[in-house]
C-alpha cells in the first residue's frame, strides 16, 4: 500500500488529530478548514468555550502521543474522578476513578483548547494547512489518486478523509446517505462562573422534561446541560441573567456554590450514520460518519477512536481498499453501539410509565452495587 499523501478536509479536533498522527506515520498532510482555530499561540489567553468535551482516557493517550496534552494541561483542563447518574436521591449510580485503581476517569476540556493545542504540533510535521471558504465543486476518484476542487483550485491525494461534521459536504458530493432523526428536545449548554473551589464530581439528572448535567471545568468554570423542548430553551435563553439563574436555582439540583452565568448556547439533538464511512479512496471520520446524542459526551472520543483505527489500518501492509474496508468493519458496529446504548438511556428515562419509573431507578440501585459488571462498564466507557 503507497498512501503517501493525504488531504483531510476539517480541521477540528477530530481532523487535526488524524492530520498529526498520519504525518507521524511518515505521511504528507494537507487539511482543508474554513476557518483557523484561535489562539494557536497563546492558549492562556484564549477564551473560555461553552463548548466542553469530557475526554475518556483512551483519548488522552492519543492526545499524549500528538503532542496536545501538554499543552492542554498547561492552559485549561480539570480531571474527574467521579461520575454520578441519578433520578431519585435515593437511586444513584456513582462511578469512581478509586474502584479501579485510578487517579482519574478524564479530563473535561474546553473544545477550543484542544482543536489549537493540536494545531500547535503542525509545524513540527509535514502539514500542511489551507484556509478556504470555497464550496467543494469536485471530487475526482480514478482509482489510483483523488482530486478535491476547491473553486479554482484542484488539489490531489492518495486519500481523501472527510472530517468536516455532521453536515459533511463531502459526504454528501459522495452521494453517501445517513440514516437518523433529530430528536424531539433541545439542548442548552450555560457557562457559569462558580463561587467554589474545583470540582472533581461531574454528574447527570434524569427529570421528566429531560436530564440536566453538571460538567466541572477548571475553576471558577463549570459547564450546565439542560435537556428540554427547543421552544421552553428559546425562552429561557431570551431571559435576562438573573432570571435565568433563577430557573436554574429552581430545576438544577443544589450547585456547589454560588455562580454568575457567562454565557449561553442552544443547540439542536441529532442522531446521524453514514450508510457507509468508504467509496474508492475517500473515507469518513467523526461526526461526519457518526453524530450521536451528546448524553455522556462520548462524540468526540468516538472520533478519535476512528482516528486511532483509521491510522492502525493504514500502517499495515494492505491494499488501500482492504485497509479502508476493515476500518469501516471495525469502526461501525462500535459506534453503532453506542449509539444505541446512548438512546436506550435517553429513552428509557424519558418515559413517565409507573412500572417503568420504578424499575429504571431500580436498575440505578442494583447497577450501584453490581461490582465486577460495574467496573466493566466504567472502563469500557473511559477507555481504559
Amino acid at each position: 500500500m503507497s498512501v503517501k499523501n493525504v488531504l483531510i478536509v476539517g480541521g477540528g479536533m477530530v481532523g487535526a488529530a488524524c492530520a498529526i498522527k498520519l504525518a507521524q506515520q511518515g505521511m504528507k498532510v494537507t487539511v482543508f478548514e474554513r476557518h483557523f482555530p484561535d489562539a494557536t499561540t497563546d492558549l492562556q489567553n484564549s477564551r473560555v468555550d461553552i463548548r466542553v468535551s469530557a475526554i475518556n482516557r483512551a483519548s488522552e493517550r492519543l492526545l499524549d502521543e500528538l503532542g496536545a496534552m501538554a499543552a492542554i494541561k498547561a492552559t485549561r483542563s480539570a480531571p474527574y474522578t467521579e461520575l454520578e447518574a441519578f433520578e431519585q436521591p435515593n437511586a444513584r449510580l456513582l462511578f469512581t476513578a478509586e474502584q479501579l485503581g485510578l487517579t482519574h476517569l478524564g479530563h473535561l476540556i474546553e473544545n477550543n483548547v484542544i482543536q489549537a493545542a493540536l494545531w500547535q504540533q503542525f509545524s513540527q510535521y509535514d502539514i500542511t494547512a489551507i484556509e478556504s471558504a470555497e464550496p467543494i465543486s469536485a471530487i475526482d476518484d480514478d482509482g489510483e489518486q483523488v482530486t478535491l476542487t476547491l473553486g479554482a483550485k484542484q488539489y490531489q491525494g492518495d486519500l481523501l478523509i472527510a472530517a468536516d461534521g455532521g453536515r459533511s459536504a463531502v459526504r454528501s458530493m459522495l452521494g453517501i446517505g445517513s440514516e437518523g432523526w433529530q430528536y424531539q428536545q433541545h439542548c442548552m449548554g450555560i457557562l457559569v462562573k462558580l463561587d467554589a473551589p474545583q470540582q472533581v464530581r461531574t454528574w447527570q439528572q434524569f427529570q421528566r422534561t429531560g436530564p440536566v448535567a453538571f460538567l466541572p471545568m477548571q475553576a471558577p468554570y463549570a459547564n450546565l446541560i439542560w435537556y428540554h423542548h427547543g421552544d421552553h430553551l428559546a425562552r429561557l435563553k431570551a431571559l435576562p441573567k438573573e432570571q435565568l439563574k433563577q430557573e436554574i436555582i429552581t430545576h438544577f439540583p443544589s450547585l456547589p456554590g454560588d455562580f454568575d452565568i457567562e454565557s449561553v448556547a442552544v443547540f439542536p439533538l441529532t442522531r446521524a450514520h453514514a450508510q457507509r464511512y468508504v467509496q474508492g479512496r475517500c473515507v469518513l471520520i467523526g461526526d461526519a460518519a457518526h453524530t450521536i446524542n451528546p448524553l455522556a459526551g462520548q462524540g468526540v472520543n468516538l472520533g478519535f477512536a476512528d482516528v486511532v483505527a483509521l491510522s492502525a489500518q493504514l500502517q499495515n501492509d494492505n491494499p488501500i481498499d482492504i485497509a479502508l474496508q476493515r476500518y469501516w468493519q471495525a469502526r461501525r458496529y462500535a459506534n453503532l453501539a453506542m449509539m444505541s446504548t446512548m438512546d436506550a438511556c435517553y429513552w428509557g428515562f424519558s418515559n413517565e410509565s409507573g412500572p417503568l419509573k420504578w424499575g429504571r431507578n431500580l436498575f440505578l440501585r442494583a447497577a450501584n452495587q453490581a461490582g465486577p459488571i460495574k467496573d466493566w462498564v466504567l472502563k469500557y466507557a473511559i477507555g481504559h
